[in-house]
Parts: structure tokens; C-alpha cells; sequence
């Protein structure tokens, strides 16, 4: 039977302690006391200033429903995503370092979203990446920067639709080959990293579950390698049919964990993927986790476009009208 949301949804009158907890790791990591903790239930990551979120507060009149959706988006614990575009080699390190200054001044940790891969989404609406040899680099660099911030004990979600997406391009064996040599660049004991899985309404479990294991191997004895896998990036899927894929998945894994992402599943699907009308904003970060399930995150930042399809701007834009929508039940007006 699968697992219902309400297990793992974190009872009020423990919602305080667990905070506490964190705090607690924070504090032990900083000192160097104990080794870090994976992420579990009540992990707060970093709410970034620098998000589009709090830049499209920022511009928009205070007051208004832009405003609002705006300023709620900005203040949730949302993973921020790394691309080649925005944080080119040179630069990405820096970024890093930001949002570790960040994490470290809101007791939260970093979470970010590695998107360069080669010949990304196959062409589709988030097309673009680097080749093999500069996308080497630019892991590499994120991996030691990251490891410059050990203290705030990253988490990070590796390549969204990279592997899912992989059978139906045609390229299992390269993408399993790139995943794994920019695991090995990224890993790191204080660095918790999730791979591509999929989400329920997508691969069968036990095929996902076939290409993460391959990802898995092919980490080698290079670092820690992989935490688990990441389901629902950027989809719409009920929180209860995830967390029952996401068990099914890992029963045919040797002991990896996973996260959901729930930035947008309030409301479940419709059966698209690209800016469907009247979804919600799903369960904050940090309010799931059991054996199997980690937590759960914010991993596609609300408000920001999917691609140009059901009159959103290009995929990554900041779009308000979104915004609005997926707050209509926890935001009103200023």
C-alpha cells in the first residue's frame, strides 16, 4: 500500500524541535564535531536575495497582486539553479560562495540545481549546455566550491530530465558516462547529490531505477558518489503518487534515498508539463521525510516560465501572471 502524504507530513507540535535540530547540525558541522547529516525532515535550504523572485518584488509596485505573489515567492526556501548561461565557468564559484554567505546567515544550507549538460533537453524548450570538456570544468569548479562551503552541507539536484530523458534521445550510455564523471567532480562527504528520477506519470519504476543504478556505478570509487535521486523537478504530480513511486523506485536500488520536488504540485496535474493553468504552489521545503524519502523541496522556483507555451515567455523568465496564479491560495494583495 502506498504510503500516504499524511506519515510524512511533520505533526505541528514537532515542527518547532525539528527546526531546533537543524540549527544543531548547523552548529556541529561549523565545529567540526560530528560528520554532516543528510537532509531529512525539517532541512531548511537558503532563500536566496538573489533570486528572480525578490528581483521581480523588487520592480514590481508595492500593493499590487505582482507584488505580493512576488514577495511570498521570494521569502520560500527554494534550490537555486546553476547554468552555464548565467554562471559560466569563472564565475559559477563566486555565485557559490554567495549563496553559502547566504545559507550561513539563515542557519539553512545550500541547494542548488547543477543544468549544463550537453546537448541539454535534447533540443527541446531548455535546449543549450556545454560540451564534454567544458562542462568537466565547470563541475569541477561548482564541485570545489562547494566543498569550500562543506560547513552549510549541500545538497544538489544533478542534471534535472538528464537521465529520464535519456531513452528517448537515444544517448543512455553518454548521459550516464557524463552524469557519473560529473558526480565524481562534485562529490564531496559534506555534499549530499540526487540524480534524475524521473517522476510517476513518466518511466516505469524499475526502468528509472535501471538507469540510476548505471549512474550510481559509474560514480566509482572517486568520492562519497550519489545520495539517491530527485522526482517531479519542474511536474505537477501529487505529493502521495510521488512519495509511492519514489519507494518503488528505490526498492530496486541498493539503499539510495530520494527527494520530491513540490514546488507546483498543489493542485496535482493535468496531464501537461509546460505551464499548465491553475496549478499551486505543493508543501514547503523540509515538511516530508521517512526512511526512504529524504524531504521534499522547492527544486523549479515558482513563477518562472517553462517555455513558450501556454502563453508563458522563454523557459527560465521570470513570468508574474504565473506567480499570481500558483499563490491565489496562500497570498493576498498587500
Amino acid at each position: 500500500m502506498p504510503t500516504s502524504r499524511r506519515t510524512l507530513t511533520i505533526l505541528a507540535a514537532v515542527g518547532a524541535v525539528a527546526l531546533a535540530g537543524v540549527a544543531a547540525i548547523t552548529v556541529i558541522a561549523l565545529t567540526g564535531a560530528a560528520p554532516p547529516e543528510p537532509p531529512g525532515a525539517g532541512t531548511r535550504v537558503v532563500a536566496s536575495e538573489l533570486s528572480k523572485a525578490t528581483d521581480a518584488a523588487t520592480r514590481a509596485t508595492p500593493g499590487t497582486p505582482e507584488h505580493a505573489a512576488a514577495r511570498y515567492l521570494s521569502e520560500q526556501p527554494t534550490a537555486v539553479w546553476l547554468t552555464p548561461e548565467a554562471d559560466p565557468i569563472g564565475v559559477v564559484a563566486d555565485r557559490i560562495a554567495q549563496l553559502a554567505e547566504e545559507a550561513r546567515a539563515q542557519s539553512a544550507r545550500v541547494a542548488v540545481v547543477v543544468y549544463g549538460l550537453p546537448e541539454r533537453d535534447c533540443g527541446g524548450l531548455s535546449a543549450g549546455g556545454l560540451d564534454d570538456d567544458a562542462y568537466l570544468e565547470w563541475t569541477q569548479e561548482i564541485g570545489d566550491a562547494l566543498r569550500a562551503a562543506a560547513d552549510t552541507s549541500p545538497i544538489v539536484i544533478l542534471e534535472p530530465d538528464g537521465l529520464a530523458l535519456a531513452p528517448e534521445c537515444g544517448n543512455v550510455a553518454e548521459r550516464v558516462e557524463q552524469l557519473g564523471a560529473a558526480a565524481r567532480a562534485i562529490a564531496a562527504d559534506t555534499t549530499w547529490i540526487y540524480v534524475d528520477g524521473g517522476h510517476s506519470g513518466w518511466l516505469p519504476a524499475d526502468e528509472m531505477a535501471g538507469l540510476i543504478s548505471q549512474v550510481d556505478r559509474a560514480t566509482g570509487d572517486g568520492g562519497r558518489g550519489i545520495r539517491g535521486f530527485v522526482t517531479n523537478v519542474s511536474n505537477f504530480m501529487p505529493t502521495d503518487d510521488e512519495v509511492a513511486y519514489a519507494r518503488d523506485v528505490a526498492g530496486h536500488l541498493d539503499g539510495l534515498h530520494a527527494i520530491i520536488d513540490t514546488s507546483r504540485n498543489g493542485a496535482g496535474s493535468n496531464g501537461e508539463w509546460c505551464n499548465p493553468p491553475e496549478r499551486l504552489v505543493g508543501e514547503p521545503s523540509g515538511t516530508l521525510g521517512d526512511d526512504v524519502i529524504d524531504t521534499n523541496l522547492w527544486v523549479k522556483p515558482p513563477g518562472e516560465s517553462d517555455g513558450e507555451c501556454n502563453g508563458g515567455p522563454a523557459a527560465g523568465q521570470w513570468w508574474p501572471a504565473a506567480a499570481i496564479e500558483l499563490t491565489r491560495n496562500v497570498v493576498r494583495e498587500d
